[in-house]
């Protein structure tokens, strides 16, 4: 009988035994095969009892092993039934006359743990009622029912049912671990189950770790005396020992060279080529009639195989007492060795699916074997796992095999040997990636010092060593030190290797790329040449370095905005690339990229988007989705999405590449700061400033934290909190933040350098914001001659600085300086950027404006028509800017007092801008007001005033109740009132919109001298002229001090005050 008190996890077999033993009318044969310990014996003992009554004839229970069937039969036969053969009958034929007599109905007959079927076939019964059930580890050529082990949930069940709920609920994952342990097999978790049943004290944590330091040596898995109502007869060695017995030499020493495999699939080439003397077809017998056909070795799939775990600690036992045992053991290196060489440096998503099947076995040489490498090979196996994990993007593991690497090298070679400084490169080289700037530094320059040492200071290892460092400076944004080492590498490689040679073409290269990141283009133009020209040469002209030269080159192109030789460059690189590399491969993805950044940096979203779609479907493929290279190219499809507006497309993307980037590299990486502030960016051009000053404020500190507080990164943060405070009119937040940028840039990356010509820039918008046109003005000019020094005259930059230039002239009301500027950045745009442009269509819309501002309606018309026309055809019907071009046009009908035609464009642009950025944003308010305005001028008071009330609400609520905008919201519904003649609510608004814009803006500013103007028409239009007269000269004099004389504003006033004397005369 069984001892099992609940039989789990085989319900399914059960029932199809049943089908197996049932299914002709013949005499029925089934076998149930398996490996050792998983439970045969008991499916039949447990099938044997669920169908009892089916067998009326009896159950007939027979021992196969070591015992003579033959025998058993004609005993059963005597004691059960009475049955007595003649005496001269021999064995066969006694047998035979005990089946012909049996008892009447459907008999089972068991044949439990049967080993040779040939011995036993004579004696078993011919007629269709019985039912022959045979137990067996061999393979039988019969209907039959392969056992496996357990589910993982069946197992923890079996356990739970032995131990006890209570105990297993206590460490649940303790108890699943210890399931997965013991492989999910029957015998031995019922074993070490009742082990834990005898010791009420022992914890299962504590199994655990004696069962992990004597393996199959622990008593838990021997079956005690004390357990003698157990099915099993054995514990698991003894169960395993008896397969074992059953197997020749060759099949022994196989078992025993597989345990020397990792506890994974194994290829079965790699099997192959650890035993090269063995005949391949002689090598499938041992394993097919051996081991297979035994249940010791697993078919996983197509020539792949497994063994068990508890099966591997039996043979890896047996394997310790083999001869044979080292030679097994070196071979076994030798195949990971020759394996891990064909892990290339940058491995694509091919090369990782090839290499797969074989990490495990990598890993498994490199930790339990490796002291059988040869020490030329040790570090082999180490770096085929690095560049494993980190062509996956999975960098943290690939420091663990370098970290492992160097240990290793030291233990083994000792600590002055070049392999060793070989290995801490490459660790200090994934710590960079990783973003730990500081320990890749410290690494480099402990490889700098090894290699020196033990090569001599005039060796191409150490050149690369310093290279290597000064990658790490680079990184970090120390130019200067950067700058002294790549040259420092470059003498020495040319010194050791000649000039030409494709190492010096290398830092060639490298030394340009800081150049270009300093902005000193005219020194990093012709090194790029030089290196081009230099690889053409050594490697020909058709090499993945030729493409990258030119990818280099054309970055260069694109960051001086010179795109007319950028793209040829870009597109000629992508061809080669697939050229040389096929179609799929992570070089031609990026070239893909390049060229789409170029397409989104010149406004052609059309050809952009594509290309970066491709990109990303190719990277994805050849990398698979979660790598590095693949948020990279995520991020920038979100940028451009948002570039366009579409900001339902570009929001999941931000967050996307943000998830994937923390996922990927931890949350304290470089890129993972890009991402927060790609986010906070996200959030700041839809107006939910709240969302966005703590992701930008997360992206500084972590920038700070990563690179140190003087990195060109952090400097950018730091510029886009100013920015986004300066939008939130916090003038006195922003002010400080972009003078510390500036100071930051000019000290990391010197006075002249485009990004210093950006804060420059940036550091004059607040000033003319704030209306302080003395301080803006020659910031603007410095800004706009940096540019043309650096970049030259033709540069995007330096129409963008022109075109500031404009707009201050333009502010201060001198139009004739303001026009021919404007016309020169138009112009200037026009040649560098094409007709068809955004930057193209802005020029032209502040050109309208401008001569909106004098009165030349006609030619403001065309122009603005002109830039609505462009705005649609770039970016579709649906964008802010088209909605900026409409509320323009708007504005030109309105001041030409065609109120008909205005309205409707003011309530088209409203809608389209609550359709695009959400009823809350900042745009949607200017809107709102601008709607009012027009009802305002008509006299319909009672559709402005509520217009204006929700503009100021609207205003308040994005902005906060202390912003211009919410001032001039407070002085556009006092001029409603006043309009009404409800002087007595608008007096308190005006004067609440002077005290705020006064303490925003400073006592001088020219919205505070508008503000006094429209004070005093209050108080000129109550009769109040004592006051009005004061405060029209105050505004006066305020406008003649800011504008100047000429300005529309100071006319206005001079004319306001002149009406009132005029009045007092009369």
């Amino acid at each position: 009988m069984s001892g099992v008190a609940e039989f789990v996890g085989r319900e399914k077999a059960l029932s199809n035994l049943h089908t197996l033993l049932q299914e002709n009318q013949q005499v029925s044969i089934a076998a149930v095969a398996g490996m050792g310990g998983v439970g045969k014996t008991e499916l039949a003992i447990q099938y044997a009892l669920k169908h009892l009554p089916t067998y009326s004839g009896g159950v007939c229970w027979l021992r196969s092993r070591d015992e003579d069937v033959g025998f058993q039969v004609v005993q059963f036969a005597r004691i059960e039934f009475g049955l007595t053969p003649p005496e001269d009958f021999d064995l066969s034929t006694s047998v035979r006359w005990c089946w012909s007599r049996w008892r009447e109905g459907d008999v089972l007959v068991v044949l439990d743990d049967m080993v040779d079927y040939a011995t036993v076939k004579p004696y078993l019964p011919q007629a269709s009622r019985f039912k022959i059930l045979i137990t067996t580890r061999e393979r039988l050529s019969l209907a039959r029912l392969d056992l496996d082990v357990l589910s993982g949930e069946a197992a923890l069940k079996l356990l739970t049912v032995i131990v006890g709920e209570q105990r297993i609920e206590r460490e649940p994952e303790t108890a699943t671990q210890l399931c997965e342990w013991l492989g999910y097999l029957p015998l031995g978790l019922e074993l070490v189950g009742r082990y834990l049943r005898r010791k009420p004290d022992l914890s299962l944590a504590e199994m655990l770790q004696r069962l992990e330091a004597k393996r199959l040596e622990q008593l838990s898995l021997k079956k005690p005396k004390s357990e003698e109502d157990m099915t099993a007869q054995r514990g698991v060695r003894e169960a395993f020992e008896l397969s074992w017995q059953e197997l020749d030499e060759p099949a022994q020493q196989l078992g025993c060279l597989l345990s020397i495999f990792a506890l994974a699939p194994i290829p079965w080439e790699l099997v192959e080529q650890c035993l090269p003397e063995s005949e391949a077809e002689e090598l499938e017998e041992i394993r097919d009639y051996g081991l297979l056909n035994l249940h010791l070795l697993q078919r996983n799939g197509k020539d792949i195989y497994q063994l068990h775990q508890l099966i591997r600690e039996f043979f890896k036992g047996k394997l310790e007492k083999l001869v044979e045992a080292d030679q097994l053991k070196g071979r076994f290196c030798q195949v990971m060795v020759a394996e891990a060489k064909e892990i290339p440096l940058t491995p694509t998503q091919r090369d990782m699916a090839e290499a797969t099947s074989t990490i495990y076995h990598l890993a498994e040489a490199a930790k339990t074997q490796k002291n059988w490498l040869n020490d030329e090979d040790l570090i082999i196996p180490f770096v085929g796992l690095g560049r494993f994990y980190g062509g996956q993007g999975a960098y943290a593991q690939a420091v663990k095999w370098y970290e492992q690497y160097c240990l290793e090298a030291e233990a083994r070679l000792g600590n002055e040997h070049p392999d060793v400084a070989i290995g801490i490169n490459n660790l200090a080289a994934f710590y960079s990636l990783q973003g730990k700037y500081e320990k890749a530094k410290s690494l480099c320059l402990q490889a700098l010092d090894l290699s020196e040492k033990v090569l001599g200071n005039e060796h191409s290892y150490v050149a690369t060593s310093i290279n290597n460092l000064a990658n790490i400076y680079d990184s970090q944004g120390r130019y200067e030190k950067a700058e002294h080492l790549y040259l420092q590498a470059l003498n020495l490689k040319k010194k050791i290797l000649g000039n030409e040679h494709p190492d010096v073409a290398h830092i060639i290269s490298n030394l340009a790329g800081i150049y270009n990141s300093q902005g000193r283009y005219e020194k990093a133009e012709p090194l790029y040449l030089q290196a081009l020209d230099l690889r053409k040469k050594l490697l020909g002209n058709e090499h993945p370095h030729v493409a990258i030269g030119l990818n280099n080159l054309a970055e260069l192109y694109n960051s001086q905005g010179r795109y007319e030789k950028a793209e040829p460059l870009y597109l000629q690189a992508l061809d080669l690339m697939k050229k040389i590399l096929g179609n799929e491969h992570p070089h031609v993805a990026t070239s893909m990229n390049n060229l789409a950044q170029l397409y989104n940096f010149q406004g052609k979203y059309e050809k952009a988007e594509p290309l970066y779609l491709q990109a990303l479907d190719l990277m994805k493929k050849i990398l698979g989705n979660e790598h590095p290279d693949v948020a990279y190219i995520i991020s920038n499809l979100a940028q451009l999405y948002n570039s366009q507006c579409r900001y339902k497309k570009a929001e999941p993307l931000f967050a996307q590449a943000l998830d994937l980037r923390e996922k990927i590299l931890g949350n304290e990486h470089p890129d993972v700061a890009t991402s927060l502030s790609n986010l906070a960016t996200f959030y700041q051009s839809q107006g939910k400033y709240e969302k966005a000053e703590p992701l930008f404020t997360q992206a500084l500190n972590l920038s700070k934290k990563l690179l140190g507080s003087e990195h060109p990164d952090v400097a950018t943060s730091i510029n886009n909190l100013a920015v986004l405070y300066s939008l939130q009119g916090k003038y006195e937040k922003a002010e400080p933040l972009y003078l510390q940028v500036l100071d930051l840039r000019k000290k990391i990356l010197g006075n002249e350098h485009p990004d210093v010509a950006v804060s420059i820039s940036n550091l004059a918008g607040i000033y003319l914001s704030q209306g302080r046109y003395e301080k803006a003005e020659p910031l603007y000019l410095q800004a706009l001659n940096l540019r043309e020094k650096i970049l030259g005259n033709e540069h995007p930059h330096v129409a963008n600085s022109i075109n500031n230039l404009a707009g201050i002239y333009l502010s201060q009301g001198k139009y004739e300086q303001a026009e021919p500027l404007y016309l020169q950045a138009l112009d200037l745009r026009k040649k560098i950027l094409g007709n068809e442009h955004l930057s193209v269509a802005e020029s032209l819309n502040n050109l309208a404006v401008l001569y909106l501002s004098q009165g030349k309606y006609e030619k403001a018309e065309p122009l603005i028509l002109q830039a609505l026309d462009l705005r649609k055809k770039l970016l579709g019907n649906e964008h802010p800017d088209v909605a900026t071009s409409i509320n323009d046009l708007a504005r030109l009908y309105k001041l030409q007092g065609k109120y008909e035609k205005a309205e409707p464009l003011y309530l088209q642009s409203l809608d389209l801008r609550k359709k695009i950025l959400g009823n809350e944003h900042p745009s949607v308010a200017n809107s709102i007001n601008n709607l009012a305005g027009v009802y305002d001028l008509q006299g319909k008071y009672d559709k402005a005033e509520p217009l204006y009330l929700q503009a100021l609400d609207l205003s308040k609520k994005i902005l906060g109740n202390e912003h211009p905008d919410v001032a001039v919201s407070i002085s556009n519904l006092a001029g409603v009132y006043k309009s009404q003649g409800r002087c007595e609510k608008a007096e308190p608004l005006y004067l609440q919109a002077l005290d705020l814009i006064k303490k925003l803006l400073g006592n001088e500013h020219p919205s505070v001298a508008i503000i006094i103007n429209n004070l005093a028409e209050l108080y000129d239009f109550q009769g109040k002229y004592e006051k009005a007269e004061t405060l029209y000269l105050q505004a006066l004099d305020l406008m003649k001090k800011l504008l100047g004389n000429e300005h529309p504003y100071t006319k206005i006033v001079c004319q306001n005050l002149q009406h009132l004397r005029d009045n007092k005369a009369d």
